[in-house]
């Protein structure tokens, strides 16, 4: 169950749709997009707790590079191909995704239990604390209905 607080973030980040993509194509070409950016990710991240969330685990896939299928078929000691087959699919654009949502990873306690060796997509998740933000804009966008850190990153900014 996702905390309660969270979920009206990601409501009103709903309802806010059309002003969110609107103010984040204003915003891609300001010089200090990264600086900004992460600011506003440590001071969210500062309030959120993944564990009181886990919708990004709930609702989407990562995308399984090469790397990160031997490493996990590594960890749980099978082939990868049979990871493959058990655990993936390829989608319309020929990346390893998860079969299905949620993640058959995630615990009822929305702890990962292969955190230690998750892909670097996960790793990575939600985008918001790296170099050349301009890039990921159009994934912060539709983050920002996923996570409500995004959410509430894309609202700090927007003032």
């Amino acid at each position: 169950m996702i905390n309660p607080e969270y979920q009206k973030s990601l409501n009103k980040s709903a309802e806010s749709h059309k002003e969110i993509r609107s103010f984040l194509k204003k915003v891609r070409k300001h010089k200090e997009l990264d600086t900004i950016f992460r600011e506003a990710h440590e001071k969210a991240f500062e309030k959120i707790d993944c564990l009181q969330c886990a919708n990004c685990c709930k609702t989407t896939s990562p995308i399984f590079r090469d790397t990160d299928i031997r490493r996990i078929a590594k960890h749980l000691r099978i082939k990868e191909s049979k990871f493959i087959s058990d655990y993936l699919r390829m989608d319309e654009d020929s990346d390893y995704v998860l079969q299905k949502s949620p993640c058959a990873f995630l615990g009822e306690d929305n702890a990962c239990s292969i955190y230690e060796h998750r892909p670097l997509a996960c790793r990575e998740y939600p985008h918001t604390n790296r170099k050349y933000m301009h890039q990921v804009l159009d994934i912060t966008d539709k983050n920002a209905h996923i996570c409500p850190a995004v959410a509430d990153i894309v609202f700090q900014l927007m003032g």
